[in-house]
C-alpha cells in the first residue's frame, strides 16, 4: 500500500475531570519531522508516542497536538488540605494563649485561608495513558486517510504512465523515417557543397551524423524506466524516494530526446513527455 504524506485525523475522549483530544496532521518532507504540541501535564508522554508515531510513519511533516480542558470548577471534587488545617489550629491555639481576647478564627476565615481548600488533582496516570491510547486510534484513522490519498495518486501516475507508453510506441516506428529522411538530405547538401564525388567521404559523415541523431537508446531507456515505474507502483511501500529517482532519470532521457531530435515531430513528443514528468514528479512529492 502506498501512503500519501498529507494527511489529517482526530479523536477526542471525555473524563469526569476534563476532556481530552488529539490531533494529527502533516504535508510532505523529506525526511521524517514530528513536532509535539503537549500540555505541561502531559510531557511525560511525549517519548512514547513518538515511538509510536516513528513505527507508523516514514516520512513527512506531522505535527502532534494534544488539548487537554479540565472542567470548570464546580464539578470538581474539592479536598481539605489536613496538614495545614492543623498546623493552623496550632498556630491559632498559641496566639490565643498569648494575646488576651485574640478572636477565635471561624470557618469562613479558615477556608478563606490559602491552600486550605483545593480541588482534587487530575489523575494524572490515567490521562496519560489515555493519551497514549487515543494516539492510537487517531493514527489509525490518519494512515487510512493517507492510504485513500496514496490510491488517487497512484491511479494518477499510472494513468500518465500509461500516457508516456503511447507516445513512446507512436514514436519508435517513425526513428527509422526520420534517420533515413536526415541521411537523404544531408547526404544532398554535402554533395552540393562540395561538388560531387568523394562518394565513400559523403557516406562516413552521413553516418557520423546519423548516429548523433539516433535516438533508439533514449527511447529504449525511456520505456524501461516507465516499465520500472509501473512494477514499483504495484509493489507499494515507502516508494517517495525511488519514484523522485526514477523521474530524474525520466527528465534526462527526455531532455537527451528532445537535444537530439532533428523531427518537429519527435521534438514535440519530447515536450509532451517533460510536461507528463514534470506533472508526475509534482505528484511524487505527496508520496510516503
Amino acid at each position: 500500500m502506498i501512503h500519501s504524506m498529507t494527511g489529517y485525523a482526530t479523536a477526542a475522549r471525555e473524563f469526569p475531570f476534563g476532556a481530552l483530544s488529539v490531533e494529527l496532521r502533516s504535508v510532505n518532507h523529506r525526511y521524517l519531522d514530528i513536532q509535539f504540541r503537549l500540555p505541561d501535564e502531559l510531557r511525560a508522554v511525549e517519548p512514547a508516542m513518538r515511538e509510536l508515531l516513528t513505527e507508523n510513519i516514514a516520512r513527512g511533516k506531522v505535527e502532534c497536538r494534544v488539548t487537554f480542558a479540565a472542567v470548570s470548577g464546580t464539578h470538581k471534587t474539592l479536598k481539605l488540605n489536613d496538614n495545614l488545617l492543623q498546623q493552623l489550629e496550632a498556630v491559632e491555639h498559641n496566639v490565643r494563649g498569648r494575646i488576651a481576647g485574640a478572636a477565635q478564627l471561624s470557618t469562613a476565615d479558615i477556608l478563606r485561608w490559602p491552600g486550605v481548600l483545593a480541588a482534587e488533582p487530575v489523575p494524572l496516570d490515567e490521562l496519560q495513558a489515555a493519551c497514549r491510547d487515543l494516539l492510537a486510534r487517531v493514527l489509525e484513522e490518519f494512515n487510512a486517510a493517507r492510504a485513500r490519498e496514496g490510491e488517487k495518486l497512484v491511479a494518477l501516475l499510472r494513468e500518465r504512465a500509461a500516457s508516456m507508453e503511447r507516445t513512446l510506441g507512436e514514436l519508435a516506428p517513425r526513428i527509422p523515417q526520420v534517420v533515413a529522411a536526415y541521411r537523404e538530405k544531408l547526404a544532398a547538401r554535402l554533395k552540393e557543397a562540395i561538388g560531387g564525388g568523394e562518394d565513400e567521404r559523403i557516406r562516413q559523415e552521413v553516418a557520423v551524423f546519423a548516429t548523433k541523431i539516433d535516438v533508439d537508446e533514449e527511447l529504449s531507456r525511456l520505456g524501461a524506466h516507465v516499465s520500472e515505474l509501473k512494477r514499483a507502483l504495484a509493489g507499494g511501500g515507502t516508494l517517495g524516494k525511488q519514484l523522485d529517482f526514477l523521474m530524474q532519470e525520466l527528465n534526462r532521457e527526455a531532455n537527451t530526446l528532445a537535444a537530439k531530435s532533428v523531427d518537429l515531430a519527435v521534438t514535440r513528443a519530447a515536450l509532451d513527455l517533460k510536461i507528463v514528468i514534470e506533472q508526475m514528479r509534482e505528484q511524487i512529492q505527496n508520496i510516503e
